[in-house]
C-alpha cells in the first residue's frame, strides 16, 4: 500500500473519531440561532388523552433529577409539556417521518440537546435520515446479525460505572480481522451498543465514556476507515444520535497518532479537543480519568480479566426489543435523505474545504 495514502487514511480516521465521539462538532455543529424557550407555566401533557401511547414514568433518582435540571435545563414540572411541544413540531413539520411519538423516546432527543426544541427536532430528523442513507449498516440491524463482531470483543461495555455514573464503552480495533467481515459490521455493533445504552434514563443524563485501545492497529487496517465511511459515521454519531459522550480516552496509540492529532486539533473547538485524552502506554495517566477499581486487569485495573460475555448476552437478549423499535424506523419512499437532513450545506462545504487543506500536510507525517 502507498505509504502516503495510508497515512492520509489514518489521519482521516483520527479526525473523524474526534468528531463523532463528541456531542458538539466544528464541522457539523447543528446549532440554531433561534432557540425556543420552555413555557413558564402550563397544564399537563395531552398524553393522558392518548390511551394507546405508553405513559411516561420517570425512573431518575432525586440526585439525577437535580443534575438534569442543572445541566440539561430539564424541569420536571415542564417535562411532559416540552415533550408535547416537540411532538407537535414533528407532526406539523414532518408528518411523514414515521417516528415513534412516545414520551420516553422523544425525551432522549430533548435531553441530548438540552431541551432546545429546534435542535432536538433536527437531531430526530437526522436520526431517521441517516438510517435510510446507509443501507449497508441499517438493513437487518439486530444483535444476532452482528454476533461475530460481539464474539471478537471489538466493542463491549465494562460492567461497572465510573464515579460520575457513566458507562464505559471499550473499543479494541485490534480484535477486528478485515478479511473476516467489512468495517461496516463494526459500525453496526457500536451503533447497537449505543442504542442499548441510551434506553436508560441514567445514561441519557450522565452520558458515556469511551476507552479506545489502539494496540496493534496498523496503517493498513486504519485505511479501511476511508473518507466515505468517515463522513457517514460523522453524520450518524455526531448529528444523528441522541447520546452525550463526555470523554474519549485513547490508549496504546501509535506514535504517528499524536502527530496527526496535532494537525487536526486546530480544526476542532476547544470544548471537543479537551474531551480527548491520549495516554499512550501510561496506565497511570489513564487511571487519572478512569479509576482502576472499574478497569480490567488488561488496563491496570482491579476488576478482574476483561469479560465480554455479560454484555454480549445482554445485547443478544434484547433482540425482540430491537425488532420492535427498529420496525418503526422507516422513511416514506418519497422522502429524500437530502431533503430531510437539516444540517447546513455551508457546514459540509466547510468540512470538505478543511479536509482538502489538511491533506497535503498529512503526506509529511510518515
Amino acid at each position: 500500500m502507498n505509504n502516503k495514502y495510508a497515512c492520509w487514511s489514518m489521519g482521516f480516521f483520527v479526525m473523524c473519531s474526534a468528531c463523532f465521539l463528541t456531542d458538539s462538532c466544528y464541522i457539523m455543529s447543528g446549532d440554531s440561532d433561534c432557540t425556543r424557550t420552555s413555557p413558564s407555566a402550563g397544564s399537563p401533557s395531552d398524553n393522558e388523552f392518548l390511551p394507546d401511547r405508553p405513559k411516561y414514568v420517570c425512573s431518575l433518582s432525586p440526585d439525577l433529577i437535580t443534575k438534569a435540571r442543572e445541566e440539561l435545563q430539564e424541569k420536571p414540572e415542564w417535562r411532559l409539556r416540552d415533550v408535547q411541544a416537540l411532538r407537535d413540531m414533528v407532526c406539523k413539520d414532518y408528518p411523514s417521518l414515521g417516528t415513534s411519538l412516545d414520551d420516553a423516546f422523544l425525551l432522549r432527543f430533548l435531553r441530548a440537546r438540552k431541551f432546545d426544541y429546534d435542535r432536538a427536532l433536527q437531531l430526530l430528523v437526522n436520526y431517521y435520515t441517516c438510517r435510510r442513507s446507509w443501507p449497508e449498516v441499517f438493513n437487518n440491524l439486530k444483535p444476532s446479525a452482528i454476533k461475530p463482531v460481539l464474539e471478537s470483543g471489538f466493542v463491549t461495555v465494562l460492567p461497572r460505572l465510573d464515579p460520575e455514573g457513566r458507562h464505559v464503552v471499550c473499543i479494541r480495533p485490534d480484535r477486528w480481522t478485515p478479511s473476516n467481515y467489512p468495517i461496516t459490521e463494526n459500525i453496526r455493533a457500536i451503533y447497537l451498543t449505543l442504542e442499548k445504552l441510551i434506553q436508560s434514563e441514567e445514561t441519557q443524563v450522565n452520558g458515556i465514556v469511551i476507552l479506545a485501545d489502539y494496540k496493534g492497529v496498523s496503517l493498513s487496517k486504519a485505511s479501511h476507515f476511508g473518507p466515505f465511511v468517515a463522513k457517514k459515521v460523522i453524520g450518524i454519531l455526531q448529528d444523528g444520535f441522541p447520546i452525550r459522550i463526555k470523554a474519549v480516552n485513547i490508549i496504546n496509540e501509535p506514535r504517528i497518532f499524536k502527530g496527526i492529532f496535532a494537525i487536526i486539533k486546530p480544526f476542532l473547538k476547544e470544548k471537543i479537543a479537551n474531551r480527548f485524552f491520549l495516554h499512550g502506554c501510561d496506565l497511570n495517566s489513564l487511571h487519572q480519568n478512569i479509576p482502576p477499581v472499574i478497569l480490567p486487569e488488561e488496563y491496570g485495573g482491579t476488576s478482574g480479566k476483561l469479560d465480554i460475555s455479560a454484555w454480549n448476552e445482554l445485547l443478544l437478549a434484547s433482540e425482540e426489543d430491537f425488532l420492535h423499535d427498529f420496525s418503526q424506523l422507516v422513511l416514506p419512499c418519497d422522502s429524500s435523505p437530502h431533503d430531510m437532513l437539516v444540517s447546513g450545506d455551508a457546514d459540509e462545504k466547510q468540512c470538505d474545504d478543511s479536509l482538502r487543506g489538511m491533506k497535503p500536510q498529512l503526506y509529511y507525517c510518515y
